[in-house]
């Protein structure tokens, strides 16, 4: 099983996906001196950091996730069906993550390229007011930091090398 239940009494911690997350936006004009206005959303999240750092007290601030409904970007153009079904879902697209559907999550994609850092006591307060939705299990949410390591870890090349035939 992708998920499993917490108690409401354990902590936060990696692979835990709360709803109602504050996140603070920067919604900037498009033209040249324009001002950038602060907006606040609250949305569902997935946690990042590592569970060690969380549980010796070494984070106070944790790494978040925006998670979206698979739906909800086919609906608005983002993504199409078939990437879903063909590339996001086989975790051959960086940056994006595809959870399955299980427990209260329906198909969603973890956005890795829409991170936050948000106190810890607030995603502690979010789990004891029942926000948390569910944890992903391992060897799942290994998989996921494998994916998000990768999405930042990578070399990209300028350009590909220019190939000459045999």
């Amino acid at each position: 099983m992708i998920y499993e239940q917490p108690g409401v009494d354990e902590s936060v911690t990696q692979g835990d996906i709360l709803d109602d997350c504050p996140l603070l936006l920067w919604e900037a004009e498009s033209h040249p001196g324009a001002e950038a206005m602060a907006a606040t959303i609250r949305t569902r999240v997935v946690v990042l950091t590592q569970s060690c750092d969380m549980a010796w007290g070494k984070a106070t601030r944790v790494l978040v996730a925006v998670v979206h409904a698979a739906r909800y970007l086919v609906e608005r153009g983002v993504v199409t069906a078939k990437t879903v079904r063909d590339q996001i879902r086989t975790h051959r697209v960086y940056g994006w993550y595809f959870l399955p559907d299980g427990l209260a999550v329906e198909e969603s994609i973890v956005d890795l390229r829409n991170l936050h850092t948000i106190p810890k006591v607030m995603l502690e307060q979010l789990a004891r007011d029942g926000k948390r939705v569910c944890r992903i299990a391992t060897p799942y949410r290994e998989h996921l930091a494998q994916h998000f390591s990768t999405t930042y870890s990578r070399i990209g090349l300028p350009e590909p090398y220019p190939s000459q035939p045999a």
